[in-house]
C-alpha cells in the first residue's frame, strides 16, 4: 500500500506542474497565432492591392529593429506605449473596458507644460518633480471619473472614456491656442518651451529618453501590485463577480475608482514625457494616437504587466516603420494603423478560442 502511494506521489506531482506550464502557456500561444494569423490577412491585403508582403515586413525589420539607430527609434515610441497600455490593463484586472488613455496622455502633457510654464527658477529636480505630479494628478482625475461614472451611475466605461479623450483633445487644442499659448508660437501653436533644467535626457547606451525606463518600472510595479498584494487579490476578485466582492466586504467602489485612477496617472505621466523628453512644450503633436495603441498591446499581452513590455516594443517598432513603407512601396503613412487593426481583430476572435482546445485541460487527460 505505501509502494502504491510513493509510486503515485511523483507522478501526481508531475501532472500537476504539466498543467500549471500548460494554464500559463495557454494565453501566450493563443495570443501568438493570433497575432501571425493578423499579419497573414494583413499580406494577403497587400497582395490585394498589388504590393508585397515580404517587402513590407522586410522594410518593417529594417525600420524597426534592423541597426542601432532604428532601435533607437523604436524604444522613443515604445516609451508612451508602455503607460498608455497600462491605462488598459490596470482597470481590465476589475473588468473595465476603459479605451480612453489618450485623453489622459494629451492633459498630462498640457498640465506638464503649465506647470513648467508657471513654475520658472526652481532646480532641476523639483521642477521636474512638480511637472510629473500635474501630469499625475490631470490623467488620473480624467480617467479616475470614468471609474466614478461607472460604479455610482452605472455609465458605461467604454464609451464615456472614448467621449471624453475627444473632449481632452478638444480642451487641449483649446487650451494651446488660446489661454496657454506662447506668442512666439507661430506656425504650430503651443506653450512656451520649458527650462532646460526640466528637460529629460536620455538613458546611458540606449539613446533614449528615461520614459523608457519610467514605462519598464511602472510595468513591473503593476504586475507587483496585482499579483503580489492584497488589493490586487480584491481587484481580481471583485473583476469576476462584483457582487460577490461586495458581499464579502470589499471596497469595490474604491478598487474602481483608484484602478481607474492610477491608470490615468500613468498616462498623464507619458504625456509628460512627451513634453519634457521629446517636444521640450505642449502642443497638438501630445495627440499622436499612442492611447489608441496602447489598447491593442493591452489586449494582445492580456493585461499582463509583464508582458507589456515585449508587445510595446513590437508595436513601437510597426510604428516607427511607417515613414520607409510609405517612401519605399508607395503606401499611405496609415498603413501601419491597418495592420494593427487587423492583428486586433484576430486578437478580440481569439477570446473564443480560450478553454476550447483539449492541449491546455490535462485534468481531462488524467479523467480519460
Amino acid at each position: 500500500m505505501s509502494a502504491d502511494i510513493t509510486a503515485e506521489t511523483p507522478a501526481k506531482g508531475t501532472s500537476l506542474q504539466l498543467g500549471h506550464i500548460l494554464r500559463r502557456a495557454e494565453p501566450i500561444i493563443i495570443s501568438l497565432i493570433a497575432m501571425l494569423a493578423g499579419l497573414a490577412l494583413f499580406g494577403l491585403f497587400l497582395l490585394a492591392v498589388g504590393k508585397s508582403p515580404i517587402t513590407f515586413y522586410e522594410l518593417v525589420y529594417k525600420a524597426g529593429f534592423g541597426s542601432a539607430f532604428s532601435w533607437q527609434n523604436t524604444l522613443s515610441r515604445a516609451a508612451p506605449l508602455l503607460l498608455s497600455a497600462l491605462c488598459v490593463a490596470l482597470p481590465a484586472r476589475l473588468g473595465l473596458v476603459v479605451i480612453g488613455g489618450e485623453g489622459a496622455i494629451v492633459l498630462g502633457g498640457v498640465a506638464a507644460g503649465a506647470a513648467g510654464m508657471y513654475l520658472p527658477g526652481l532646480p532641476g529636480a523639483i521642477g521636474i518633480a512638480a511637472m510629473m505630479i500635474a501630469a499625475a494628478i490631470a490623467g488620473g482625475a480624467w480617467i479616475g471619473a470614468v471609474g466614478a461614472m461607472r460604479h455610482y451611475r452605472g455609465v458605461n466605461e467604454t464609451i464615456s472614456s472614448l467621449l471624453m479623450a475627444y473632449i481632452a483633445i478638444a480642451l487641449m487644442n483649446h487650451l494651446v491656442e488660446g489661454p496657454l499659448r506662447d506668442p512666439a508660437s507661430l506656425n504650430k501653436p503651443s506653450t512656451a518651451p520649458i527650462e532646460a533644467a526640466y528637460r529629460i535626457g536620455e538613458m546611458p547606451f540606449l539613446g533614449t529618453h528615461w520614459g523608457l525606463g519610467l514605462g519598464v518600472l511602472a510595468c513591473i510595479a503593476c504586475w507587483v501590485l496585482i499579483d503580489r498584494t492584497s488589493w490586487g487579490f480584491a481587484a481580481r476578485i471583485a473583476g469576476g463577480n462584483t457582487r460577490a466582492a461586495e458581499v464579502q466586504g470589499l471596497p469595490v467602489g474604491r478598487l474602481v475608482i483608484g484602478f481607474t485612477a492610477l491608470g490615468g496617472a500613468l498616462a498623464g505621466l507619458a504625456g509628460m514625457m512627451e513634453v519634457a523628453a521629446v517636444h521640450g512644450s505642449a502642443n497638438a503633436s501630445l495627440a499622436a494616437g499612442y492611447g489608441y495603441t496602447g489598447i491593442l498591446i493591452a489586449f494582445l499581452a492580456r493585461h499582463n504587466p509583464l508582458a507589456i513590455i515585449p508587445v510595446a516594443l513590437l508595436l513601437a517598432g510597426f510604428e516607427a516603420s511607417s515613414g520607409l513603407v510609405q517612401r519605399r512601396l508607395d503606401l499611405p503613412d496609415a498603413t501601419v494603423l491597418v495592420l494593427q487593426g487587423f492583428v486586433f481583430i484576430t486578437i478580440l476572435l481569439s477570446e473564443t478560442a480560450y478553454g476550447r482546445f483539449k492541449l491546455f485541460r490535462p485534468d481531462e487527460w488524467r479523467r480519460k
